[in-house]
């Protein structure tokens, strides 16, 4: 295949690591490819299928990977559409969006807020399912039913047929050359579209089917709704999941978002009644009424960021329904809830229907429902497969629905499974545990399934609702639409794919047996490993994820080299290994940022540190438990070794380069000349706060009445002493200036958060400065009294896991300045613009708010780029692995490119600013030098 392609610029790996990781997806199956194809662009992406159709080889498409299935994976050709294919083109005013398959349906939807329109998509993988995914499913979500799904709100796409052929169908003469190049193809379809409008019954049939929730085989609709055979196949494209064609991209038209909005969860004493009650619930006017069965809601209280709502909840057999209200004023609003808590009055609720306002709690509650697939499966037993299926029904038969699927769970023995879903639309997810390599337990799955079909059908229901038909359900097409109009999906097939190349076995099967066939087994490993369910939601924060592994790769690799050993395969372990320690461990940032968005709240970093324990020489060990005991003159010598480094930077750069060559990268950092001079050591304070001596120069304002005693302890970071950080200072002289009294730790110059040892998996000096920064901390908060203040994000967060079991409040200086010292400074001047980078800490913290709210104070414009993530310098990362920080910042880079020049340009963290300075060209700095410059008098 790399031969036929004839075209170098088109990359293809069979790198034995590659190949492994690319193998998973969301789904209880799995293949292994032999080759994976990375084009950028549809003209390779046609290259590539035409060298593939001359070959006879089979290729499948993937992207985000999230599709639970089986319609993303190939024992061939797999084509990766992500890492090409991630541009957005706002429309029309936001009116309408242009979408490549690679972008996630978040990150489209965070470039239309300021248009306060949004995709009608809204999947609960939102964060990490992209649109070529939700393409090729038809995905839908928990309000855009069937009348703002990919089906009805695609306007017009370019997509490549098998063939090669690359249609654009909003050219004005797009039918007509669909026409010439593809004349057997154009006639076809009119024949098709004719042969079924023809057919009362068929049509009648498909009218029926595609009036709920349906994704299930091809959209023969089309052949009703739209007349012209290149509009006919831009809506066959919409639920075809890649075995028609590839869709390179596509104009969609997006929704208003209504901006005001109120959430509530409606606590109901069983399933049953709560399924029968959803036709009431409607009649208000809710926008979603999403289901949670008991077990839903004992799992999600188990969330440390479950709402009390749900904590607190005796949960027995109870179930719930999350609605939610929205409105475009206050005051509709207002009505809306007060009609709607007429109605809820009138329902056996356990609970007050209590709809909220507040952002944090409303957040609070869809984090749950968004991640329950996850978090549920996360909780399942070990050496298990989550299955989550979907399914549909009119809304009027879902307390059916619900009791029919109870009783199959009781009669085929199934221990907690779990019902959630759709519930205005009649859409019921269900998740049970599986162990395939049981045959027992196979056959008890196999009849359950069978058992199941009955029961939708007999409630004129449909198999897929939105997770599309893949693998799984492609052998029941027939049971679901009869003989003649799967015939027509056969013919349909030919027609586009007559050589049937395009993802073999999904949608459309020949083999009765294909959905128990390459089922996925989760062998023990680790535990990190063994909780991952593979849904992917890890993979858009994460740093690395374009220049080597995403955390669900690292854990998928983990399990492919532990199933190699596991069948004596050393061969294949030792390939995969080859490539393991820069791919899984060197390039990993251990910003945890992974774990924010993972719904089982695995930190993939956590288990790389320990593996980088397990693999450090003793002596490395031993060398940095030493520098735990004498951290002043370790920071001593970085600075001014940075400082040397400052006077002859080309000399410096070229000898970093050189040593690198012979020394591993992870024991000699690189330096170039962006980095900066070395700082200062850090001060002890000894005077009082308030003192008006301690405010230097001319510009010092008359200080204000000082708080009572000192507010707070005081940890300056040591990545100022080394990086040369004003943050240190300016923090200072806001507190000084407000009246703040704070103290410092004694021996501070000799302490740090921790996070050096932590993140490389050294126990041993972790453990040697954990205890001297808890003993100077005891003594200088009084015994935990006073709460302690960091000005760099990422170390008050080392800082905060460092301490978290020992009673100690740590706060982000970003909090603290913006709640407790800037309402006593007064502003003397505002910029223009100022574009904010918020950090990974930040994010863990919570702190981000604040500090974008410390930028709005200072200035009348502030930009937080939608494209922003973790900056990858991670500490030491950026010196020892520069191409990390590359990579990662290379989105945010290129929208800061085309912004409005702007008057300042902000973080909250020394490293992460200087990775920005050195990715944008723009210099970065700490927000509170901003507003320290801006609050003086």
């Amino acid at each position: 295949m790399i031969e036929a392609l004839g075209d170098p610029a088109i990359r293809v790996t069979e790198r034995p690591l590659d190949l492994a990781v690319r193998a998973h997806d969301a789904s209880h199956y799995l293949l292994h490819p032999r080759a994976v194809a990375i084009p950028d662009d549809a003209d390779q992406v046609a290259t590539v299928m035409a060298a593939c159709h001359r070959l006879g080889l089979p290729l499948t498409f993937r992207s985000g990977g999230t599709s639970l299935s089986g319609q993303a994976l190939s024992d061939s050709v797999l084509v990766d559409t992500r890492t090409g294919f991630g541009a957005v083109e706002i429309l029309d005013d936001g009116n309408r969006v242009r979408v490549q398959p690679g972008v996630t349906v978040r990150a489209v939807n965070a470039r239309l807020a300021s248009y306060r329109r949004r995709l009608g998509p809204d999947p609960a993988s939102e964060v990490a399912c992209t649109l070529g995914g939700v393409l090729a499913n038809n995905s839908s979500g928990m309000q855009c039913g069937t009348e703002q799904n990919s089906y009805a709100t695609v306007e017009s796409m370019v997509l490549v047929l098998p063939s090669g052929t690359v249609v654009d169908s909003a050219a004005p003469d797009a039918d007509r050359r669909l026409a010439a190049l593809e004349p057997a193809l154009h006639a076809g379809l009119l024949r098709i579209r004719d042969a079924i409008r023809a057919d009362v019954e068929a049509a009648a049939t498909l009218q029926r089917l595609f009036s709920i929730k349906n994704t299930m085989g091809y959209g023969l609709n089309a052949f009703l709704d739209v007349d012209d055979p290149v509009d006919i196949l831009v809506k066959l494209m919409i639920g075809s999941e890649g075995t028609l064609g590839f869709v390179a991209s596509a104009v969609l038209r997006t929704v208003p978002v209504q901006p005001k909005a109120a959430t509530g969860l409606l606590v109901l004493p069983d399933l049953e009644i709560a399924s029968a009650l959803v036709p009431q619930v409607l009649a208000t006017g809710v926008a979603t009424a999403e289901l949670l069965d008991a077990v839903s809601l004992r799992v999600a209280a188990t969330d440390p960021s479950c709402p009390d709502t749900i904590r607190r909840l005796d949960v027995g057999t109870k179930a719930a329904l999350l609605v939610e209200l929205q409105g475009d004023t206050d005051q509709e609003l207002d009505a809306d809830i007060a009609a709607a808590d007429a109605v809820f009055g009138q329902l056996p609720l356990e609970n007050p229907a209590a709809l909220t306002r507040d952002a944090g709690d409303r957040a609070a509650l869809w984090r749950i429902r968004k991640g329950l697939f996850s978090a549920v499966a996360g909780a399942r037993p070990s050496g298990t497969n989550a299955l989550l299926e979907d399914v549909a029904v009119p809304v009027d038969r879902l307390g059916e629905l619900s009791t029919g699927l109870v009783d199959l769970f009781d009669r085929h023995d199934y221990e907690a499974p779990v019902i959630f879903g759709h519930a205005r639309d009649g859409n019921l997810h269900f998740l049970l545990n599986e162990h395939f390599g049981d045959r027992q337990r196979l056959r008890r799955y196999q009849n359950f399934t069978e058992d199941m079909v009955d029961l939708v059908l007999g409630l004129d229901g449909t198999l897929k609702a939105e997770h599309g038909t893949g693998r799984i359900m492609a052998p029941f097409l027939e049971r679901q639409y009869g003989a003649g109009l799967t015939r027509v999906m056969h013919e349909l097939k030919t027609l586009i794919d007559p050589a049937g190349i395009l993802n073999p076995g999904t949608l459309i099967s020949t083999e009765p047996d294909g959905w128990l066939q390459n089922l996925k087994t989760a062998e023990p490993v680790e535990a990190e490993v063994d909780r991952c369910v593979e849904c992917g939601f890890c993979e858009p924060v994460c740093p690395s994820r374009s220049l080597t592994l995403t955390p669900r790769q690292r854990i998928v690799a983990r399990r492919e080299i532990a199933a190699a050993e596991q069948r004596g395969d050393v061969d294949h372990a030792d390939g995969l290994r080859a490539d393991h320690d820069y791919e899984v461990l060197d390039t990993c940032a251990v910003d945890g940022l992974c774990a924010t968005a993972c719904p089982v709240l695995i930190n993939t970093g956590s288990l790389v540190s320990r593996l980088r324990a397990e693999e450090t020489p003793r002596a490395v060990q031993r060398a940095w438990a030493v520098a735990a005991d004498h951290w002043s003159p370790v920071t001593r010598l970085a600075s001014t070794g940075l400082t040397a480094a400052s006077h002859v930077p080309g000399i410096a750069a070229a000898a970093s380069r050189v040593g690198r060559r012979v020394v591993d990268h992870e024991l000699l950092p690189e330096y170039d000349a962006g980095l900066p001079r070395g700082g200062r050591p850090r001060t002890k304070i000894t005077a009082p706060q308030g003192d008006p001596e301690l405010v230097e120069g001319p510009t010092a304002p008359k200080i204000p009445e000082p708080v009572e005693g000192p507010a707070a302890v005081w940890f300056a970071s040591c990545l100022g002493s080394m990086f040369g950080s004003a943050a240190a200072e300016a923090f200072g002289q806001l507190c000084r200036r407000a009246g703040v009294e704070l103290r410092t730790p004694d021996d501070l110059d000799g302490l740090c958060c921790g996070l050096p040892w932590k993140s490389k998996g050294l126990h041993d000096g972790q453990d040697r400065m954990r205890r001297r920064v808890r003993a100077a901390l005891d003594s200088a908060t009084d015994g935990g009294r006073l709460p302690v203040i960091v000005e760099a994000s990422s170390c008050a967060e080392g800082l905060q896991v460092s301490v978290e079991d020992a009673g100690f409040r740590v706060i982000d200086a970003l909090d603290f300045v913006a709640q407790q010292v800037l309402p006593r400074l007064r502003v003397t001047g505002r910029l223009d613009r100022i574009v904010v980078h918020p950090t990974c800490a930040t994010t863990a913290l919570g702190s981000t708010d604040s500090l974008v709210r410390l930028a709005e104070a200072v200035a009348e414009e502030v930009i937080v780029p939608t494209s922003w993530g973790c900056c990858g310098f991670a500490g030491d990362r950026g010196l020892l692995q520069p191409e990390l920080t590359a990579a990662a910042t290379a989105p945010e880079a290129a929208e800061v490119a085309a912004l409005p020049p702007a008057s300042a340009y902000v973080s909250s963290n020394r490293t992460c600013e200087i990775g920005l300075t050195r990715a944008t060209g723009q210099q970065y700095q700490h927000v509170l030098e901003i507003v320290e410059r801006l609050t003086r008098v």
